[in-house]
């Protein structure tokens, strides 16, 4: 494989995507193959169907190997947040006297805060959020800097083995693939999507997927708090199918055909014609129960903001991601009201690709590309 490329694997609650890409011009991307399968997906911690996951990962994979043309031996593969466990720790070790800071000193930390692997889960990744210094200066890089001490807060990332385990089965039949490298999805999104200014301060982002989100906090380098919870717009679509007595894909289609902000007619009908049947339904109809969907994610939200004791997150902006956030028309705006936030959705900044439902598979690719 060639230094420049590299082969990711996201992971998404209804899909996989596998794609190889390289560094382009000004910061972008050059996409060599890209392929995406359904599955069944996950929620609560666990795979609805560790075969179906198999035979996705497997077909993207190959597909991918197939079209790249390169001899890669490595792929990066981005852990969701149902099957990690986040661990921040704050420790710092004491000198005699003050001297420079070096690598070594900032190993000492690390290896001194890193958590036991045990219940299931073990250490994957790690990333400092900030070092301070014993004149409370807070820094991202202390090499060189002069300190009696060198304290560091650090964002430890625990995958759940079981999931590993089914992970690497599934590349099994890949024999040239050597190496599997596992990256928190929700890190790499936080460090790819806010410029290291927006990171300074405590930063929220909500990844809205089909069936599973997490609402992350993000400071300086790394992650402070990150919840997942088994609820995406996929569970509104149960909803209008159990409210309207209708099939599952038909409640889909109705998804993305209400404007949530929108004040039609009274008499607005929405209508959907499936397997020779047509179901049709008002406009204001639908929108109230996708409204309560909507509300139910809204108070999921609340509660994390609520958990995460360390900073009043309420006031300060909530940016939102993932391929549930254009399902729905006026999603951003009814959070913002139901949660009285500014709400700004974010998205890859590449040509073609910038939309909120490709951020964590170009954040793969940007951690990939980063990685040593």
């Amino acid at each position: 494989m060639r230094n420049k490329s590299v082969a990711v694997l996201d992971i998404r609650s209804s899909e996989i995507c596998a794609a190889v890409g390289e560094r382009g011009v000004n910061n972008t991307f050059i996409i060599k193959s890209k392929y995406s399968c359904a599955y069944d997906g996950f929620a609560d911690g666990e795979l609805i169907d560790v075969n179906s996951f198999n035979a996705a990962v497997q077909e993207v994979v190959r597909s991918t190997l197939a079209a790249a043309g390169d001899r890669i031996i490595r792929f990066f593969i981005g852990i969701p947040g149902e099957f990690l466990k986040l661990r921040v720790t704050d420790d710092a070790v004491t000198f005699a006297s003050q001297q420079r800071i070096k690598y070594q000193h900032m190993d000492a930390v690390a290896n001194m805060s890193q958590p036991q692997d045990g219940d299931g889960f073990s250490v994957i990744d790690s990333s400092v959020v900030y070092y301070v210094l014993s004149d409370k200066r807070r820094v991202i890089d202390p090499v060189g800097c002069v300190s009696d001490s060198l304290r560091a807060r650090i964002s430890w990332f625990l995958c759940k083995d079981s999931f590993a385990e089914c992970v690497r089965i599934a590349f099994r039949p890949f024999e040239r693939i050597e190496k599997l490298r596992f990256i928190p999805s929700a890190l790499a999104q936080s460090c790819y999507l806010f410029e290291p200014q927006i990171r300074d301060s405590y930063t929220a982002l909500l990844d809205i997927g089909y069936m599973s989100s997490t609402y992350s906090v993000a400071c300086g380098n790394g992650l402070v708090f990150s919840q997942p919870f088994s609820v995406g717009v996929g569970h509104i679509a149960v909803l209008l199918m159990d409210e309207l007595n209708i099939p599952f894909d038909v409640a889909s289609q109705f998804l993305s055909r209400v404007n949530l902000n929108a004040k039609e007619r009274l008499t607005s009908i929405q209508e959907i014609k499936y397997s020779d049947k047509v179901y049709s339904f008002s406009t204001a109809a639908l929108r109230d129960i996708i409204r309560e969907g909507m509300d139910g994610i809204c108070e999921i939200i609340e509660e994390c903001r609520q958990s995460f004791g360390e900073k009043d997150m309420s006031g300060k902006p909530l940016y939102i991601t993932g391929e549930g956030v254009k399902i729905i028309r006026g999603t951003a705006e009814h959070f913002a009201n139901r949660l009285e936030c500014g709400v700004e959705v974010i998205s890859p900044k590449v040509p073609y690709y910038d939309k909120p439902k490709f951020s964590s598979l170009f954040s793969l690719l940007d951690a990939a590309l980063g990685d040593d």
